[in-house]
C-alpha cells in the first residue's frame, strides 16, 4: 500500500492519526474494557516502585553522579506479540486509539520488570498538520507487510531528481492545528475515563528536524551523496532550507500556544523518560511554553556512509543551528557517533548521546567520563530477536562490556528495534532480569 504526504512526522505516543474525519463512538463493551485498562494504569502508576523509578530518571537527567543506570526494553515494534489473541479488543477507531495508548505502559509492566515509569496521565497529540515542503513536493511512501499483516519495511518514491532544478519548487513549512477538534477529542476521552486518569493534549517529538532523513526521503541516499560531490552549492542551499524549515516549525508551534512542558514521563526519539528539574529554564512563563523549555531530539543516521569530514562540512553546521532554540537535546540514533564527536560535543544544550552498536563504546566512555551528558546505550537487539531463545550468557557479556566502558559516566540502557520475540515472552523477562542483575553486580558509577 502507499500514501502521499508532505510531512513525514512520526509521533512517539498518543497518536490521533486517522481520527480527525471519523465519527467517535465506543460500544458499551469497549467502554468497560477501556475503563478497566485505565484503572490498571492508575493502580500501577501509584505503586511505590514508580516513585523510585521517577527519582532514578530525575537524578540521571539532572546529572547527579553515581546513578544506577536504568534499563528499558522498548516494545512498540513487537507489541502485537503481547496482545491476547494478537489483536486489540476494541474495534472502533476511537476505542482502539485509546486502547493502544493505555496498553503502551501496562503490558510491558505486566510482562517484564524494567525501569519504565507507568504514568498517572494519558497523553494524546493535538490534531496538528505540518506541511513541510509545500503543495508541489510530495513524498510517496510504499509500505511492505509480512504474512501476518505487520509493517516490516517501506520505501520512498523521491520527488527530487535534480537539486538545482527542483529546489525552487520548495515552499516554507506551514503548521496548522485544529484546536476545536483537538479539544473535542480530549473531552470525548475524558467522558469515558477522565475520572480515573487525567487526559492531556501534547506536542510530541516529531522528525522534521532530522535533516539528513528529510533529504534522503526527498532524493534518495545515493543521489544525496553524489550531489555532495557534483552540486555542493545546491546541497548547502537545500540544507539551509531544511534548517530554516525546522526553525520555522518550532517557532510556529511556539506561536500557536500548544506546547506544554515535556519534562516528565514523555520521551524524545525513544530516549528514555524526560524527568528533569533542569527544565523549565529560568524566566519560564507557564502561560506560554516555548521550545526553550522543552526537550528536543535530532540525528544524522542516514549520513552514516559519509566521510566524517564531509558530514562536518555539509550537515553539522545546520544541525548546530536547529539545536539552539531548545531546552535540552538528545542526539543520535543508529549512527556511529565517535566519528564526528568533535562536531557533536559542541551542539547547544546537548544532554544525551545515543551509543548504538556501531559506536566505539570505549572511545565514547572516555569522552563522556566525568561529564553529565548521558551515555544512552542502545544494546544490540539481535540478542532478543534472531534466536528463538535468548542466549543469556552472551547477553550478560554484552551488558557487562558497556558497564566496563562507562565507569564514571551517566548511563542508560534502551533496547530498541526488537521486531519479534518469536512469541517467546520469556526472552523479554530474562533480558530485563539479566541486565538488571549485571548492573547491580558490576556498575561502578
Amino acid at each position: 500500500m502507499s500514501e502521499t504526504t508532505a510531512s513525514m512526522s512520526t509521533p512517539i505516543a498518543g497518536s490521533t492519526a486517522g481520527l480527525r474525519d471519523v465519527e467517535w463512538a465506543v460500544t458499551p463493551g469497549e467502554r468497560a474494557h477501556l475503563r478497566d485498562l485505565a484503572r490498571r494504569q492508575a493502580e500501577y502508576a501509584a505503586l511505590p516502585v514508580m516513585a523510585e523509578r521517577r527519582r532514578q530518571w530525575l537524578d540521571l537527567n539532572d546529572g547527579r553522579a553515581g546513578v544506577r543506570p536504568p534499563f528499558v526494553l522498548e516494545a512498540s515494534n513487537f507489541m502485537f506479540e503481547l496482545l491476547p489473541d494478537r489483536r486489540y479488543r476494541c474495534q472502533s477507531a476511537a476505542g482502539q486509539a485509546i486502547e493502544k495508548e493505555l496498553l503502551r505502559y501496562t503490558l510491558p509492566h505486566e510482562t517484564w520488570q524494567d525501569d519504565r515509569v507507568v504514568p498517572g496521565v494519558l497523553d494524546f497529540s493535538w490534531f496538528l498538520d505540518i506541511d513541510e515542503f509545500g503543495p508541489d513536493v510530495r513524498v510517496s511512501l510504499e509500505k511492505a507487510l509480512d504474512a501476518e499483516g505487520n509493517e516490516v519495511g517501506y520505501g520512498f518514491h523521491h520527488p527530487v531528481t535534480d537539486l538545482e532544478l527542483d529546489l525552487p519548487r520548495f515552499q516554507p513549512a506551514r503548521v496548522t492545528v485544529d484546536k476545536g477538534r483537538s479539544l473535542a477529542w480530549k473531552a470525548f476521552v475524558e467522558e469515558i475515563l477522565g475520572d480515573i486518569l487525567p487526559v492531556r493534549l501534547v506536542v510530541v517529538w516529531n522528525d522534521f528536524n532530522t535533516l539528513a532523513q528529510r533529504l534522503v526521503h526527498l532524493m534518495g541516499m545515493e543521489a544525496f551523496f553524489i550531489a555532495c560531490h557534483e552540486q555542493p552549492d545546491a546541497v548547502h542551499a537545500v540544507m539551509a532550507y531544511l534548517r530554516d524549515n525546522a526553525l520555522s516549525i518550532m517557532a510556529q508551534e511556539d506561536a500557536l500556544g500548544i506546547l506544554g512542558l515535556n519534562n516528565d514521563h514523555q520521551e524524545v526519539w525513544w530516549s528514555g523518560h524526560n524527568y528533569t528539574s533542569v527544565l523549565p529554564r529560568p524566566g519560564f512563563d507557564p502561560a506560554r511554553v516555548t521550545w526553550a523549555h522543552r526537550w528536543q531530539a535530532t540525528n544524522l543516521q542516514e549520513a552514516t556512509g559519509m566521510r566524517p569530514a564531509m558530514a562536518s562540512e555539509f550537515l553539522y553546521p545546520y544541525v548546530h543551528e536547529i539545536a539552539k532554540p531548545v531546552g535540552l537535546l538528545y542526539y543520535g540514533c543508529c549512527e556511529a557517533v565517535h566519528h564526528n564527536w568533535d562536531d557533536i560535543r559542541t551542539l547547544p544544550h546537548l544532554k544525551k548521546v545515543s551509543i548504538s552498536q556501531w559506536t566505539d563504546e570505549a572511545f565514547m566512555g572516555e569522552a563522556l567520563r566525568g561529564h553529565d551528558i548521558v551515555y544512552s546505550r542502545k544494546p544490540n537487539p539481535n540478542y532478543l530477536s534472531l534466536d528463538e531463545a535468548l542466549d543469556g550468557d552472551a547477553w550478560a557479556a554484552h551488558i557487562r562490556k558497556t558497564l566496563d566502558a562507562t565507569r564514571g559516566c551517566s548511563v542508560e540502557f534502551l533496547v530498541r528495534d526488537v521486531y519479534t520475540l518469536h512469541h517467546n515472552l520469556d526472552n523479554a523477562r530474562r533480558a530485563a532480569s539479566i541486565a538488571r542483575e549485571e548492573i547491580d553486580r558490576h556498575w561502578r558509577g
